[in-house]
C-alpha cells in the first residue's frame, strides 16, 4: 500500500471515529431523558420539524444512494460482507460504515496493483 493510500484510509478511519462519537454521544443523551419513548421517541422527534424531516429526508436518499453504489462496487471489486456495512450503517450510523466502506475498497484496490 503506498503513502497516498495509507493516508486516505487514516482520513476515513478518523472521519468513521468521529462520527462514531457525535451520534452515539447524542443517541445516549436522547436515551438518558425520562420519557424519551424508545425507539418511536426517537423516530418522532427526529420529525419534529419541517427542518429536521428535511434533513432526515435528505440524508435517506444519500444512504439510498450509496447504499446502491457499495453493493455494485463491492460486487465488483468481490468485497466480501457489503450486507454487514449495510446493516451496520442502519444500526449504528451510515457516517460510521460508510467510511469503513471506503476503507475496505481502497484495501482491495491497492491489493490488485
Amino acid at each position: 500500500m503506498d503513502g497516498k493510500t495509507k493516508a486516505l484510509c487514516v482520513t476515513y478511519g478518523l472521519i468513521s471515529a468521529g462520527a462514531l462519537v457525535a451520534t452515539w454521544s447524542q443517541n445516549l443523551a436522547f436515551m438518558s431523558q425520562p420519557d424519551n419513548g424508545g425507539l418511536m421517541g426517537f423516530v418522532q422527534a427526529a420529525g419534529a420539524n419541517a427542518a429536521a424531516r428535511s434533513i432526515g429526508l435528505d440524508l435517506g436518499f444519500f444512504c439510498l444512494a450509496a447504499f446502491v453504489w457499495m453493493v455494485v462496487e463491492a460486487r465488483r471489486l468481490k468485497i466480501r460482507f457489503v450486507g454487514v456495512y449495510l446493516l451496520l450503517s442502519c444500526v449504528i450510523a451510515v457516517s460510521v460504515m460508510f467510511p469503513l466502506f471506503l476503507i475496505a475498497r481502497e484495501l482491495r484496490l491497492s491489493s490488485r496493483t
